[in-house]
């Protein structure tokens, strides 16, 4: 189906919303909510562990499914939409992205920490070669400034991806920091720009906003705010504002609506919200995945999970640093038996 959108949305509940239900998809749910979303006309739905391919693991949170089973459900259960995964060099193999393309992959996002774009050439030009689109992601993207993520941003283009992404990982950054960012990239790269933020501030729809306004034609969403942290931008009230403003998604707004409410609100343990948690990730600037892995850890050693937060948010500790948690957990606790004392 040829439709004419101003903006192409990624949906991301599928993968990002995997950290917030620690992983535990079925096929059936992958499924089913796969085959609303092409219904809707969704352009891209992302699916894989939370922490992309070959995420699945004691350190990062290991999956109810093989995430395979899970690509290839959702790519048999489409007509319009691509299915795209996230692969973490580092994390992801280039043959688990040969075998998620071989499943019916369409699009490979190359995600890296915003100063680290150079670990990324092998794993886009596998990408290209395999035909599918590719995307540079740089996450973290508050924690550099504007020049140098234009810096990284530029190394992924030259290596080959068709789009580079903002990503507001942590959802610190605020409403002019994306303009500044998105701005800087548009007048410095010749492919598409794209954002992807978290509402842990409460500022993913206004940060959208800002980098759609900035020149950002790719946009990441995730229904029902089913995403790590507090979510993402809602992609059903994303939709609905986009409409109003008269830029185009070609996405079906009612039928999003009832996804959401239908099946997405039945797999979500509970209610996507702004908790004190939550508002201490966009507050600390710590990676929004971290959410469950601190409240476990503050559990288990009787402390507050804020203070494990804000610890780890002064270390600027980064994704794939998951086993510092523990670390830092211990020490507080240490630290807080010693006072007692």
């Amino acid at each position: 189906m040829t439709l004419n959108r101003d903006i192409l949305i990624t949906e991301v509940a599928l993968r990002d919303g995997s950290h917030a239900v620690g992983h535990q998809f079925t096929v059936e749910q992958v499924t089913q909510v796969a085959r609303g979303l092409d219904e809707a006309n969704v352009p891209y739905i992302e699916v894989t562990h939370g922490d992309g391919l070959g995420g699945s693991s004691l350190q990062y949170g290991l999956s109810l499914t093989n995430e395979m089973e899970l690509i290839e459900a959702a790519a048999a259960s489409v007509t319009n939409s691509k299915i795209a995964v996230l692969l973490l060099p580092g994390i992801g193999t280039m043959p688990e992205l040969k075998e998620a393309a071989r499943l019916g992959a369409k699009m490979a996002r190359i995600a890296t920490h915003v100063t680290e774009a150079d670990v990324s050439p092998q794993h886009i030009a596998l990408a290209k070669d395999l035909g599918m689109e590719t995307v540079g992601f740089l996450m973290m993207s508050h924690m550099a400034p504007t020049e140098k993520l234009v810096e990284q941003a530029k190394l992924m283009e030259s290596y080959g991806a068709d789009t580079v992404y903002v990503v507001d990982s942590a959802g610190a950054l605020l409403p002019h920091q994306v303009t500044e960012r998105i701005s800087a990239m548009k007048n410095s790269l010749s492919v598409n720009i794209g954002f992807h933020g978290h509402n842990n501030l409460s500022l993913a729809m206004g940060n959208t906003l800002a980098a759609i306004e900035a020149g950002a034609t790719r946009i990441d969403g995730s229904i029902r705010c089913l995403g790590a942290g507090a979510g993402n931008a809602q992609t059903e009230v994303l939709v609905a504002v986009l409409d109003r403003l008269g830029i185009k998604t070609g996405v079906d707004i009612y039928k999003m609506m009832d996804i959401a409410e239908n099946l997405v609100a039945q797999i979500l343990q509970k209610p996507q919200e702004i908790t004190k948690d939550s508002l201490v990730l966009g507050y600390a600037g710590v990676y929004s995945s971290f959410l469950l892995h601190a409240q476990r850890a503050a559990a288990r050693f009787g402390i507050d999970s804020r203070d494990i937060l804000i610890e780890l948010g002064k270390r600027n500790v980064v994704g794939g640093q998951e086993d510092m948690i523990i670390d830092v957990a211990a020490e507080i606790s240490k630290k807080k038996i010693g006072a007692g004392a």
